[in-house]
């Protein structure tokens, strides 16, 4: 099945899509195509999408493949219009450097909330490795070419013991929370269909899931451009350092900075990590932990 979503502003796919990769077997960039394996409400599905600019083409498979395609638009942000943002000062260069970067929404919370639980106060790499980890060993092929993988069930996490998770380098606390999770991922859901901060509310009534997890749901399961992640490790200190000269900085700090432009602090915050300057380093790089070899 085939689809073209024209947009009346020009649109980065790989700036609006970015936030989604998470382990090139689920979402994979080739060139000015980008592939995602997803699960909808009708089904598993495997996504292609290319172009850009004023116009996207987006071809899918599987029985979740005209459900896709009719959220295609939300996924590329198209309803992303931002007219009243008027950025300022180093954000207006920034924005100038990348005019196609959009907040779209996939509307699924549970696949996000995943990824989100394992980067849970690790380093990038290793989140990266147990998640494609997690995901050979107990995910499945998705439909269609392109050799994607859809990550495992809520059923299948949920049912998986803490000694499988261990060896994926997930030590016990994100394991149980994912598995909470898993439990309750109907309910999880349902935040979806509500407003920014009743999801937020939803999200963090579980157990293990705090506001930098929540955050990051939010923020690309509803497309919202105001979530601010709070409580990450590197955050403050590239809006720090990129908005007011200062190396280091705490979540205070960067929201008040970030304040000046609410209602789009999130769209800031993905143009200083997409094109800003990255601040100064002051010691190593946070160690990958071995936890699987503990």
């Amino acid at each position: 099945m085939r689809r073209i979503v024209r947009n009346p502003v020009p649109i980065d796919l790989r700036l609006t899509l970015g936030p989604l990769a998470h382990g090139k077997r689920a979402h994979r960039v080739d060139g000015d195509t980008i592939w995602r394996a997803t699960r909808t409400p009708q089904g598993p599905a495997t996504l292609r999408v290319s172009g850009g600019g004023l116009e996207i083409e987006g071809e899918a498979w599987g029985p979740g493949a005209e459900w896709t395609l009719d959220h295609l638009h939300e996924l590329v942000g198209v309803q992303d219009i931002a007219d009243d943002f008027a950025p300022f000062g180093v954000v207006a260069q920034l924005h100038r450097r990348a005019p196609g970067l959009r907040f779209g929404r996939t509307r699924s919370i549970f696949e996000p909330l995943l990824n989100a639980v394992i980067g849970q106060r690790v380093a990038v790499k290793a989140a990266n490795r147990s998640y494609v980890g997690l995901l050979r060993r107990h995910g499945e092929p998705a439909p269609g070419p392109g050799g994607m993988m859809l990550q495992p069930t809520p059923d299948v996490l949920a049912s998986l013991k803490y000694e499988q998770y261990h060896i994926f380098g997930i030590e016990r606390k994100r394991a149980d929370t994912i598995r909470r999770a898993a439990h309750r991922s109907m309910r999880m859901e349902e935040a979806a269909a509500m407003s920014s901060p009743d999801a937020m509310v939803r999200l963090t009534a579980l157990p293990g899931i705090g506001e930098w997890t929540a955050g990051q749901v939010v923020q690309v399961a509803l497309g919202d451009p105001d979530a601010v992640v709070t409580g990450d490790y590197k955050l403050p200190h590239v809006v720090a350092w990129n908005l007011a000269g200062e190396p280091r900085g705490d979540d205070k700090r960067m929201l008040e900075l970030l304040e000046p432009y609410r209602g789009h602090r999130a769209r800031v915050v993905r143009l200083l990590k997409a094109v800003g300057e990255t601040p100064p380093r002051y010691g190593p790089k946070l160690e990958l932990m071995p936890i699987e070899q503990w």
